[in-house]
């Protein structure tokens, strides 16, 4: 029943941005955290952001501090990753996910996935 659907891949030049969305459903933002993970070809999944049921943001890569912002409008059921100054060592398939409690935990926990979106960074 909970279903969560990634949306706003696509292929941006290095130095680029891009905004990826959330859509969450059978559930309610405001209950749940949300997390986006990444996996790049040949390399395991890992966490980049995740944001708790009242707004507190936690992350999970060091490689995008300073880079990637998320945020959700709970109104709309939705996520949003927002990645800026994006290398190509950001391509990989990106992945929204829900884990049932109210905070982020560490990452490796949670319950429900989308089926993913590709960002494609490319010269």
């Amino acid at each position: 029943q909970p279903q969560l659907v990634e949306s706003g891949g696509g292929v941006v030049q290095p130095g680029g941005s891009l905004r990826l969305s959330c859509a969450a459903s059978g559930f309610r933002l405001d209950y749940y955290a949300i997390g986006w993970f990444r996996q790049a070809p040949g390399k395991e999944r890992e966490g980049v952001l995740c944001i708790s049921n009242i707004g507190s943001t936690t992350n999970f890569a060091d490689s995008v501090k300073g880079r990637f912002t998320i945020s959700k409008d709970d109104a709309k059921s939705t996520v949003y990753l927002q990645m800026n100054s994006l290398t190509p060592e950001d391509t990989a398939v990106y992945y929204c996910a829900v884990r049932f409690r109210t905070s982020c935990g560490r990452g490796d926990d949670f319950n429900y996935w989308g089926q993913g979106t590709q960002v494609t960074v490319s010269s």
